[in-house]
């Protein structure tokens, strides 16, 4: 008998490995969002120029409360929006599932913690804002070229 080694299909080792790698930070973000909340100052954290959000959302299984470190992006209205890339996985984030399930949230903006109703955005809303979030953070971008499902934005509307 002799073991076989599986050798992935040409171009699906990268996404194997953004799989693995957001399955080996899920511990890390119980610290990073702990950190966020003893540290925080009316000028919430960033990733480069993108202001980081937590987002908590009801598990849509479970019931049970799920907060994620999103980037988030301010619209004129005062309105967020938060990007389901998953580094371009090709599966969406869990916090994607949930608030399909269960629209209502809970967000903490530095020291500013309110309550939202998510919105995800139809596909002309999303074709038409995503470059915008690509222009204020290209990685989006790279994020969609390397997966082929239709990243989700959703609309954080407060109350």
């Amino acid at each position: 008998m002799t073991d076989q080694i599986e050798i992935p299909p040409r171009g699906t080792r990268g996404r194997r490995i953004t799989d693995f790698f957001f399955r080996l930070l899920k511990p890390l973000s119980a610290s990073q969002i702990s950190r966020y909340r003893k540290r925080a100052t009316a000028e919430p954290p960033k990733m480069g120029k993108v202001p980081l959000v937590l987002l908590t959302t009801v598990g849509a299984r479970t019931g049970r409360e799920r907060t994620s470190v999103l980037g988030g992006f301010e619209e004129p209205d005062g309105s967020w929006l938060v990007v389901g890339s998953k580094g371009g996985s090709d599966s969406n984030p869990d916090w994607v599932h949930n608030l399909r399930a269960n629209p209502r949230a809970h967000v903490d903006l530095g020291t500013d913690a309110f309550e939202v109703t998510a919105r995800e955005l139809p596909l002309p809303e999303r074709d038409a804002a995503y470059p915008k979030i690509v222009a204020r953070r290209a990685a989006f971008g790279e994020y969609e070229a390397k997966t082929s499902r239709v990243i989700p934005l959703f609309e954080l509307q407060r109350g």
